[in-house]
Order: C-alpha cells, then structure tokens, then sequence
C-alpha cells in the first residue's frame, strides 16, 4: 500500500472515530478498509446501555462494505484509537476481517493523532486461521 492510501485510511479512520458512540467505555475508536477494487469504507464503535453488546468500528466498516456490494475482499485495514498502545482488533474482528481477507490482507493502527503504531498481514494477528473456504459450501461465503 502506497503512502497516499495510508493517508487516506488515516483520514478516513480518525474521521470515523470522531463520530464514535462510547458514552459507557468512552473508548472512541475508528476503521476504514480499502477493497482490492479500491474502495473505501469505514466504521465507528457504537456502544449502548446493554453495554457490552456494542459495535465494534472494524464490524462497522466490514458492513459498510457489505452493504454497498461490489468486491467484498479487503486489501488493508486501518484501526484508529487512542493513546501509545496499539487498539488492535479484538478477537471476533479479527475473524470478521478474516471473512473477508486475502492472503496479503494488511492491518494497520494508528493514535488519535495518526501516527503508525502497528502495521502486519491479518495472518500475524489469526495465524491458521479458519475462513468460508473451511466450510467446503461451494457458494463463494453465501450461506448453504
């Protein structure tokens, strides 16, 4: 991924976060993707009194994705928190990028001021991973 699109992912991910709904962890975090067709989707936390039956921002994104159709495989992703230790996906995030991933799918953080403070392929995080092509449906991720 070129410096350009990582700006653009920085941008869109700190932008996202600005619009995240934590009242409960006061957390705010940010996500945006980029397809392999390249387009450009993001997500914000959005919490609620049943807390922690929230949204995670890398689900927000992944729906966003979803939704408008086209490709559904992910080149990179881009996670903004806040503070010097990364906000790494959480697990499940970590298995809904994987539904979507390639073999190079990226993930990147940033701090709430966009500096980089992790950049590695999906597999580093969900090594031997189980993905859609486990399940043998022969339907390309759609459901039996």
């Amino acid at each position: 991924m070129d410096d350009k699109m990582t700006a653009t992912l920085t941008q869109k991910a700190l932008a996202a976060r600005n619009n995240a709904y934590a009242p409960y962890s006061r957390f705010h975090v940010g996500a945006a993707l980029i397809t392999e067709d390249g387009q450009v989707f993001s997500g914000c936390n959005v919490e609620n009194a049943a807390y922690p039956e929230g949204v995670c921002a890398e689900a927000g994104a992944i729906s966003a994705m979803v939704a408008a159709g086209g490709s559904r495989k992910i080149a990179s992703i881009m996670v903004a928190g806040k503070g010097p230790a990364p906000c790494l996906p959480c697990g499940g995030c970590r298995q809904k990028i994987r539904e979507f991933a390639t073999a190079r799918t990226c993930v990147l953080v940033v701090d709430e001021d966009g500096a980089l403070l992790f950049k590695d392929e999906l597999h580093a995080l969900l090594p031997s991973s189980f993905g859609p092509e486990n399940l043998e449906t022969g339907t390309e991720g759609k459901p039996a």
